[in-house]
């Protein structure tokens, strides 16, 4: 820990630049850094005072393909990315955790009550009490500190800002009292705890992997309580590409049964054979029993499993075009996940309301817009919210020109993959 104006002069100076840059991927990003962690370190100084601080870091994440195969014991392939929460933090002796995030209340949280509230479910607060309670059920030490935390990971848009909360503060007790020896994976599993139990979402453990572990994972959930996880170190600038987010600006009100849809039907497949998910049974199964799965089930349902089997294949093939560093093929897959996702999974708009149909349209401005110059697909849940597009640099101010004429100046964000997850920064 190192005095909080020493470690202001030092960003100033400059002595951080070269953590920056390898951070937040891009020279052009150390400026808009610099002031962004000044302005940070101030405002925790005018909330909680002068004090020795370290800074921790947890970036969002993005799904590159896998649509809706966790939930079923799939396999994805995900990303963290250069957009990222960021925590001035001090240790403290007073038995509490007390943690302001730009924009909200102060939230405290006594050592000595980790129990479940049920009053604070759906809470930043049950996310920090349930991070802390499974840290010090896996025999790991806590303690207090206060912390001043901003974010520029978009609520809302499918880049997994709570994700990235829950790895944050997970950090910064591996930090503090752990010597950063609880690993990346256990970080994850112990923020998903937080949101299922004591938050009340049903998440899987896609997003908290992505944000904690860093750079492109592929990841084999057929045994959920112990998946396997390959980091994929790939460098996107080096074929002149980048990943672009655009927030299409959709609703996602009344969107509830739609999502739950989903892993429903894909169940009641894997039920017509005796089994719960679809990992449980493989393709042939429902291919050799159509014309039953059919009368039995939905046909609905059964382009959904077909989608499945055929997306986890899609990311064992983009996985190995990565490691192969064969952009053309990567490209060929991404394209096809998300053709899939439109024809057979059926997320990209609402059935009960096909006159807003915002993400189809920005699909179909992408392919026009970009021609040979890049492909884009639903990002995420889908129904509203996000696309997500890979585009040659020398055609990103464009594309991104025509997204934002669309759907609103800022609409699209040009983000890095970044090769880290959960960190402590300085």
């Amino acid at each position: 820990m190192e005095n909080i104006k020493n470690v202001s002069r030092k960003i100033l100076d400059g002595d951080y630049d070269k953590t920056l840059k390898d951070i937040y991927v891009s020279d052009s990003e150390v400026a808009y850094e610099k002031d962004r962690y000044v302005k940070a370190l101030n405002a925790f100084s005018e909330i909680f005072g002068e004090a020795d601080v370290e800074i921790y870091s947890a970036p969002g994440r993005s799904e590159i393909c896998g649509n809706h195969t966790d939930h079923q014991h799939g396999e994805v392939l995900a990303t963290s990315i250069s957009d990222d929460a960021i925590a001035v933090t001090a240790k403290t002796d007073e038995g509490k955790v007390m943690v302001l995030s730009e924009g909200y209340d102060m939230i405290e949280i006594s050592l000595s009550e980790l129990d479940k509230k049920e009053s604070e479910e759906g809470t930043t607060a049950a996310l920090i009490r349930g991070v802390l309670k499974n840290i010090s059920d896996r025999g790991y030490n806590i303690g207090g500190f206060k912390s001043y935390i901003t974010s520029n990971v978009l609520g809302g848009s499918g880049l997994s800002s709570s994700a990235a909360f829950e790895t944050i503060i997970g950090s910064i007790i591996s930090g503090l009292y752990n010597d950063m020896k609880i690993t990346p994976l256990e970080i994850a599993m112990i923020g998903q705890y937080a949101e299922n139990v004591y938050f009340g979402k049903p998440c899987g453990l896609m997003d908290q992997a992505a944000c904690s572990i860093g750079a492109l994972c592929h990841i084999d959930f057929a045994d959920s309580k112990n998946p396997k996880v390959e980091r994929i170190d790939f460098d996107l600038d080096s074929h002149d590409y980048s990943l672009c987010i655009t927030d299409t600006k959709g609703s996602h009100a009344d969107l509830t049964p739609d999502y739950a849809a989903i892993p429903a039907e894909m169940k009641s497949i894997a039920a017509f054979f005796g089994k719960e998910f679809l990992n449980e049974i493989n393709e042939e199964d429902v291919l050799s029993n159509l014309p039953a799965l059919r009368e039995k089930t939905s046909d609905r349902s059964v382009l959904r499993a077909i989608h499945y089997f055929e997306e986890c294949k899609r990311v064992r093939a983009a996985s190995k075009a990565l490691k192969d560093n064969d952009m053309e093929s990567f490209l060929s897959n991404i394209k096809a996940s998300g053709e899939s996702s439109f024809k057979y999974l059926q997320n990209v708009y609402p059935n009960h309301d096909i006159t807003n149909q915002n993400v189809s349209v920005a699909l179909c401005v992408s392919d026009i817009n970009l021609g040979d110059n890049g492909v884009a697909r639903v990002h995420g849940g889908g129904f509203a919210g996000t696309i997500q597009a890979f585009v040659k640099k020398s055609a990103v101010s464009g594309y991104k020109e025509a997204m934002d004429k669309l759907f609103g100046e800022g609409s699209c964000k040009i983000l890095g993959i970044r090769k880290y997850g959960g960190i402590r920064v300085l």
